[in-house]
């Protein structure tokens, strides 16, 4: 659940700081993110020879959930109640919104979840369509409609190990990557925020942690 606590640290000292105008800097940082993540997938499966399409947007995902999630929480749980034309799918239970409710952060959970995938596929192909209709933050389930998407009854989408990032490197990606809009946004006002996440992860996880997420403030996380 570490992903999620650096993104409900994040909304919280911005929120904090600079009110309304924090929050709206937090939704552009997760948009940003998430959209260098679709490009990745993007630039993997372009690679490949294969289409831009929610066939290829299934299989070239990065995550892969964790048997950690699954021990504390339960993991996912979810509901597909339809594959063609549209595939919607209601998701019941997930560690990040599990994480922002203990945090006292569903608020949080409402705004990261309403743009998180939206703009992943938005980076992935900005011609398909990824709708989210509500959360599970604030509603009793997520409800998620990938349009058009066409799928087949025999359809599997198997993720190829190689294409599968580390807790380590996501939590890099979206600490590094919320740490330099709060500082191009709000100058060294937004270098302490990213400080005091740094801080509140270090207490929460430990220094070998903090010392992890920190190693990756260097990746490239634009490029495969």
């Amino acid at each position: 659940m570490s992903h999620a606590f650096i993104v409900g640290c994040y909304y919280s000292e911005l929120k904090k700081a600079f009110g309304e105008r924090g929050v709206r800097a937090f939704a552009h940082m997760t948009i940003l993110y998430a959209q260098q993540r679709g490009s990745r997938m993007a630039q993997r499966a372009i690679r490949d020879g294969k289409p831009l399409d929610f066939a290829s947007y299934r299989t070239y995902g990065e995550w892969q959930g964790t048997e950690a999630a699954v021990q504390c929480m339960g993991g996912f749980s979810s509901r597909i109640l339809s594959i063609a034309p549209d595939h919607e799918e209601h998701i019941d239970r997930c560690p990040w919104a599990w994480q922002f409710q203990k945090m006292g952060l569903q608020e949080c959970g409402v705004v990261y979840c309403t743009h998180l995938d939206r703009a992943i596929a938005r980076g992935f192909n900005p011609y398909i369509t990824f709708d989210v209709l509500q959360s599970v933050n604030d509603h009793d389930c997520c409800i998620q409609i990938m349009r058009d998407a066409q799928f087949s009854e025999s359809q599997t989408f198997s993720k190829d190990p190689k294409n599968i990032k580390g807790f380590d490197y996501h939590c890099g990606h979206v600490y590094k990557t919320f740490a330099e809009i709060s500082r191009s946004v709000f100058g060294t006002e937004g270098e302490a925020i990213a400080a005091h996440v740094l801080d509140a992860f270090k207490k929460e996880y430990g220094p070998k942690m903090a010392g992890v997420l920190q190693s990756h403030l260097d990746t490239n996380f634009q490029m495969i």
